[in-house]
Order: C-alpha cells, then sequence, then structure tokens
C-alpha cells in the first residue's frame, strides 16, 4: 500500500497544498495522500500559530469530495514538539497501515536543504521514500552533495531518481505545477484588508473570515 505524507503547519491550507498533494498521488500511484498538520512544530517555537483545532478543520474542508486527499491529526494528540521522525515511526505501527505500508514523504526543495537541522534526520530516510519538490532558484546540485553527506549509498538512476543500496529507498525531484501562493502571502492580504478570492477553497476561506482568524496577527 504506497502512501503520500505531506505535512506543515498550514496556516492556512491553500491550492498551492492541495495541487502539490494531487499531483504526486497521481504521479506516484498513491492509494492515498495524508496532510498532516504539525500541533507544535520546533523551528517555529517562537511565533505564533493559529490554534490546531483550526488548522485541522480548515484542512478538513479542503479535502471535501477528493477521492485521493486525506487527513490524520496524529501531531495533534501526542504531546511536546512535532518531530516527522516521531510521526513516521508512528505510522508504521500496526495501528495505522501496518509494517508493509510504503511511504512517500512530499516535500519542497527548499525545505530538503534543511533537513540536517531535523531531530534524527538520517533516520526519516529508512522510513520514507522521499519526492522533492523541485523549487525556482534551487540547485540540484546542492541536492547531490547533502546525498552525499547522508552517506545512505544512493545511487543516480535517471529522471530525477535516487536509489538507496542501503535503505531500499528512493529519493525522487518532480516538477509539479508551480502556484506562487503561500500561506505568508494570505494572512499579509488579510492584515491589509484585501481580497484572498481564489487562492484557497472557499469554504476554507469563509471560515476564516467568520472566526477573523489572522486579520490582528503581527509580523
Amino acid at each position: 500500500m504506497k502512501i503520500g505524507i505531506l505535512g506543515g503547519t498550514f496556516d492556512p491550507v491553500h491550492f498551492g497544498h492541495l495541487r502539490t498533494a494531487e499531483e504526486v498521488g497521481e504521479i506516484f500511484g498513491l492509494k492515498k495522500v495524508y496532510l498532516i498538520p504539525s500541533n507544535n512544530p520546533p523551528h517555529k517555537k517562537d511565533k505564533y500559530i493559529t490554534p490546531f483545532k483550526d488548522r485541522l478543520y480548515m484542512l478538513q474542508c479542503a479535502i471535501e469530495g477528493s477521492d485521493i486527499l486525506d487527513v490524520l491529526d496524529i501531531e495533534g494528540r501526542r504531546p511536546g514538539y512535532s518531530y516527522t521522525i516521531d510521526t513516521l515511526r508512528e505510522l508504521k505501527s500496526e495501528r495505522y497501515f501496518g509494517k508493509n505500508a510504503e511511504f512517500y514523504f512530499i516535500i519542497g526543495m527548499d525545505a530538503f536543504l534543511e533537513i540536517e537541522t531535523w531531530k534524527e534526520y538520517r533516520e526519516l530516510f529508512r522510513y520514507a521514500n522521499f519526492v522533492i519538490v523541485k523549487r525556482l532558484g534551487y540547485n540540484i546540485k546542492n541536492i547531490e552533495d547533502l546525498l552525499e553527506r547522508l552517506d545512505l549509498a544512493y545511487q543516480k538512476e535517471e529522471n530525477g531518481i535516487y536509489h538507496s543500496k542501503e535503505t531500499k529507498k528512493y529519493i525522487c525531484l518532480i516538477n509539479v505545477t508551480f502556484l506562487d501562493i503561500s500561506s505568508t502571502k494570505i494572512r499579509k492580504l488579510i492584515r491589509e484588508g484585501r481580497s484572498i478570492n481564489f487562492l484557497l477553497p472557499e469554504k476554507v476561506k469563509n471560515y476564516i473570515l467568520e472566526k477573523g482568524l489572522y486579520k490582528d496577527e503581527i509580523n
């Protein structure tokens, strides 16, 4: 069973997140792609984050009607900081998908190049294949330098695919439809009293406006 994982704060979720998840699911023939909101991201410990229940609800609204996208609240039920390695270990347990599930961890190239700052980052590559979404301005040579530092015997194959003889996992670099949308940009528009139409699902937009989210956010 091939399962996609897309984590993030999703503050708020937008069409860029959703389109990326949908395309990766199609490209790799995944049974499901789960969007997993972070409850307490360690890299944002000094920043205000919208309460988990609001971000979770917006995600649930966003994926309504999708056959491939789903949401997991696994990190919201775990105390302390939300570390990816803990999530992957839990997902690998019998409680979720069983030990035979094959995970595809979706990540932007910008975030991937910072993965050495993550908890037990080398272990991540033993639990999941990595799907790296290419970003403008980032060089593939930087990816290859990082893979060499990981020392997990990655060999380049073709079409942006790297295979590790040690972990038996893949790293795949792919292009998806580029939508110049970000959660940061949406929050800024809201603070400025400007329109956020067509940047995120209508139900998510309505929830934000009804709850008054992001209006008083401080930069």
